[in-house]
């Protein structure tokens, strides 16, 4: 194995996906650059897909092979609902999505309409699954995590959650070396996924 190869970055390490549960809503973020090594080759790339009304996934990881995955996971996720005439739960979808998983990271965010609670499974490469209260993968995390520790509380309100993922933004610009140009910022809750602005 080459040495050198083992110590560069990967490009899904570069990417920058964030969640933050609150008392009745899951704000995510993802970043919007398509690069690869030190190339950006777009910056308008959706990294989510709205899996049915109330649960969305974010991705990172090759893209060709995310994207094609992330539908697969929604198209499954969806055909679910039609054949059986519920959706699937948040925990049902992270379930279902990691028995799927290959080497993709990710985030699972939803609002489970029967219990009236959100819910954000942090999901990696390797299957593993764990509902958390707030995620990041990615070098991001390694400048976020600390941010989200510190401000983020079980009864977090929308409009804070929006300044904490401003915070978490404010910092990836201001010191990580990537320039992640810009993010798609996405709401979930009793209403269905909603994209906003911070």
């Amino acid at each position: 194995v080459d040495v050198i190869n083992l110590l560069q970055p990967s490009d899904q390490e570069m990417e920058f996906l964030v969640g933050i549960t609150g008392k009745d809503f899951v704000l995510t973020a993802a970043d919007t650059s398509a690069a690869r090594s030190i190339t950006v080759m777009k910056s308008t790339e959706d990294k989510s897909r709205d899996l049915n009304k109330h649960n969305i996934m974010l991705y990172s990881g090759e893209s060709g092979d995310t994207v094609n995955f992330a539908e697969y996971i929604q198209r499954n996720v969806r055909l679910y609902g039609i054949r059986n005439g519920i959706e699937l739960t948040p925990k049902a979808a992270a379930t279902f999505t990691r028995k799927q998983l290959a080497t993709i990271f990710l985030l699972i965010a939803g609002y489970d309409i029967t219990t009236s609670k959100p819910h954000l499974y942090w999901i990696d490469y390797l299957g593993s699954s764990v509902e958390v209260p707030f995620a990041a993968h990615g070098y991001g995390s390694y400048y976020c995590m600390s941010i989200l520790d510190r401000y983020h509380h079980p009864d977090i309100t929308l409009d804070e959650a929006k300044v904490l993922v401003k915070k978490c933004i404010d910092e990836l610009k201001s010191r990580f070396v990537i320039n992640l140009l810009d993010f798609k910022i996405k709401v979930t809750d009793q209403d269905g996924i909603r994209e906003i602005t911070i």
